[in-house]
């Protein structure tokens, strides 16, 4: 099955907003073995959504619309799909019925304008909307799949996944078993190096199917396959893990989509350890990360910012002498980086303790180069561990990466210390 999917919104022309659906729908296609060849943005214009609908009819077997279904007159996906099919268009009376009791609810008078959110088009089945207004809908005709979802992208996901979803493989993929994934995440490891350690596995094309994705300083493999079964399916993924494990176990963090940063708060929490963080160049970035994540409280206990000579000397007393003057190893050292751990671990008492000191640019630093960056990693009774980084990119890159690299090497020392504790 070949999709495409049509983006429907002048803003999105005007780079307003980022295209974020396309993304997002690719992705969940994926999943269920529909290939996503195309991606179209087209303008709030009848003619040439028109056209766009023609085109993507032509060449893709299902179609998928985000936007274009709002209460204005330049909300127009319906009105041109309905054209291009030559079914009628109406408005739905439950749909109708729902977008009314809203505006009753909130005593206030609906516009006329706002039944066009109830539109729907002739022999359709609808999309329930369950965050908002605007009805989706799905159609099948001569063969060719359509779903028209809305914009906003709180609206389009559920109800992608609890209503359009649930219809392609009730009415396009029934002659197919389903298809299963599974996510492996990895730190400390390139995407080419990872592909490398992996590649007569890719080269193989084996069952199941592996498909590596990188961001910023992690990398992603998805497993998939399709099985009569899910029990089937995960002895087949169960598999082709410990293949990858076996090869990787320095590297493999995780064996679902999460990030290296609550991995870590996991597994703290597991062992009863306590954290806290000294940044000084990457400026708070590891603690937003680790605070974003619900529960961290229990793990982090608090760090500091020392961005500045004077906040390292007076907060986490670092010695002047490291910091100034002709012979002093200067903020971006391994001194330093290592000072700041210590003191933050001592400070707050826990059992760890991150820091990160460096040039993230974009100009260097005490004669320093950009990308240089050393990290600390304190632990109770034990000493005090630190690396260098050099690190490529520009200064959000360099400061993610420093971030993402700390993390990394505390995964590493607490699966240490997790093997050590196994029994023998």
């Amino acid at each position: 099955m070949k999709a495409e999917i049509i983006a429907v919104g002048t803003e999105l022309l005007l780079g307003q907003i980022t295209n974020t659906n396309a993304r997002y729908l690719s992705q969940q296609l994926s999943y269920i073995g529909i290939d996503v060849y195309y991606q179209t943005v087209v303008g709030d214009n009848l003619n040439r959504l028109k056209q766009a609908i023609e085109l993507a009819s032509s060449r893709a077997d299902v179609i998928l619309f985000s936007g274009g279904i709002g209460p204005t007159q330049d909300d127009l996906t319906k009105d041109a799909l309905a054209e291009v099919l030559g079914r009628s268009i109406y408005i739905d009376p439950s749909s109708m019925e729902k977008v009314a009791s809203f505006f009753e609810g909130r005593n206030i008078t609906m516009t006329e304008n706002n039944r066009r959110q109830a539109l729907v088009i002739e022999n359709s089945h609808v999309l329930a909307n369950s965050t908002g207004l605007a009805v989706g809908i799905a159609i099948e005709d001569k063969e060719k799949y359509y779903i028209v979802l809305p914009g906003p992208p709180k609206e389009l996901q559920p109800m992608f996944e609890n209503e359009a979803k649930p219809w392609l493989l009730e009415h396009v993929l029934t002659d197919e078993h389903p298809i299963y994934s599974k996510m492996l995440k990895f730190a400390g490891i390139g995407e080419s190096a990872l592909e490398e350690a992996l590649i007569d596995l890719i080269n193989d094309q084996s069952d199941p199917t592996i498909a590596p994705y990188a961001k910023e300083a992690e990398v992603t493999i998805r497993l998939t396959t399709k099985a009569a079964t899910e029990k089937e399916a995960m002895v087949k993924l169960k598999q082709m893990e410990s293949q990858i494990r076996e090869r990787l176990p320095d590297h493999m963090y995780a064996d679902q989509d999460i990030g290296i940063e609550e991995q870590i708060l996991l597994m703290m929490t597991g062992m009863k350890l306590t954290l806290t963080a000294a940044e000084s160049c990457t400026g708070g970035l590891l603690m937003q990360n680790l605070t974003a994540i619900p529960g961290s409280g229990n793990v982090f206990l608090g760090g500091i910012v020392c961005y500045s000579n004077e906040m390292k000397e007076k907060m986490l007393n670092v010695p002047r002498e490291l910091l100034e003057g002709e012979e002093a190893p200067g903020a971006v050292s391994p001194e330093v980086a290592e000072v700041l751990a210590d003191e933050a671990r001592k400070i707050l008492d826990t059992d760890f303790a991150v820091s990160i000191t460096g040039v993230a640019g974009p100009g260097s630093s005490e004669r320093k180069p950009v990308g240089l960056v050393y990290i600390g990693l304190a632990e109770r009774n034990q000493p005090t561990q630190v690396f260098e980084l050099n690190i490529r990119g520009n200064r959000e890159s360099i400061r993610v990466r420093a971030a993402k690299s700390i993390l990394y090497r505390l995964w590493l020392r607490l699966s240490e210390l997790q093997k050590e504790s196994l029994p023998q």
